[in-house]
């Protein structure tokens, strides 16, 4: 996982050994504004989890320490009494700077997990607002974790979180405000239902208190039972590779285009022709494409 991280070379000759033996893990994805409880939640599930006899990889994604370029590990701390446990592997990783609350190399590392045999793999993201619709391309079943207490709470996650939720989890529900929260979200589903035939559940939990979370637990299998009854999950299995393959390869020809325009200082010579007007940063990229034939 750390050559994953790191970009090594032999990472993605490992990557193809391992891919075959991946698609049997159910990825779970736990994403919702900061503060609302998303790692003590996914603790729990863990606990949840391991008690009904499987086996847990979690990928917890940290914000990156601005010193160290490292994630600040802050879930991990959360989570140390499971270390011990051999069902149980966490990794945090740190974002980088990839948007979408996902790191770069999240996918990788789920199906490192997955070839090791984690039948259940929890995705945490860091909690960064609407761009984190991006864990539903990562997850078989979507969290969006919600508490009272933080406005209108649909305005709070946003129409793009409104959209990929399966599940929606009102957690610190013993605070004030824990009715409202649930019929705005409740209200906020009959406005606007989802496709796909499934209908998205709003649960209550207090995870601190272990209130709930065996029924969010059920809630997820049937999701599960849901979309395998169905055509769900190879649809998700597309979605999943279609994500992957467009990220790979535009991360590859992004490389590539900046290697070969980088040659002789003729990138140099570029971006210094954008500084001072002589062309546009448009004109510029279609140069650099045009070299490798695209």
């Amino acid at each position: 996982m750390t050559l994953i991280e790191n970009g090594a070379g032999d990472a993605i000759q490992a990557l193809k050994d391992l891919y075959p033996y991946t698609g049997k893990a159910h990825i779970i994805g736990i994403t919702g504004p900061p503060g609302s409880g998303k790692s003590t939640l996914t603790d729990q599930l863990i606990r949840v989890y391991r008690g009904r006899g499987l086996t847990v990889g979690i990928v917890a994604v940290d914000p990156t320490s601005p010193f160290t370029g490292g994630a600040i590990l802050g879930d991990r701390l959360r989570m140390q009494r499971h270390y011990l446990d051999a069902g149980v592997f966490i990794r945090s990783m740190a974002t980088r700077g990839h948007m979408g609350g996902l790191a770069r190399a999240t996918n990788d590392v789920v199906d490192v997990l997955d070839a090791a045999g984690k039948r259940v793999i929890l995705i945490e993201t860091v909690g960064v607002g609407q761009d984190e619709v991006e864990v539903v391309k990562a997850a078989h079943t979507s969290v969006v974790v919600m508490v009272p207490g933080m406005g209108d709470s649909v305005q709070t996650i946003k129409a793009g979180i409104m959209e990929i939720g399966d599940l929606f989890v009102v957690n610190k529900a013993d605070r004030e405000g824990a009715d409202r929260a649930v019929r705005d979200i409740e209200m906020a589903l009959m406005m606007n239902p989802p496709g796909g035939g499934w209908a998205p559940r709003v649960l209550r939990t207090v995870a601190t208190k272990d209130e709930g979370i065996a029924d969010l637990a059920d809630a997820i299998e049937a999701h599960r039972r849901f979309a395998e009854a169905g055509d769900g999950r190879a649809r998700k299995a597309r979605e999943r590779a279609e994500h992957v393959f467009t990220e790979l390869l535009r991360d590859r020809l992004a490389r590539r285009a900046l290697e070969r325009a980088g040659g002789n200082g003729s990138l140099d010579r570029l971006l210094d022709q954008v500084t001072r007007r002589e062309t546009d940063p448009y004109t510029a990229v279609e140069t650099v494409l045009g070299k490798l034939g695209l």
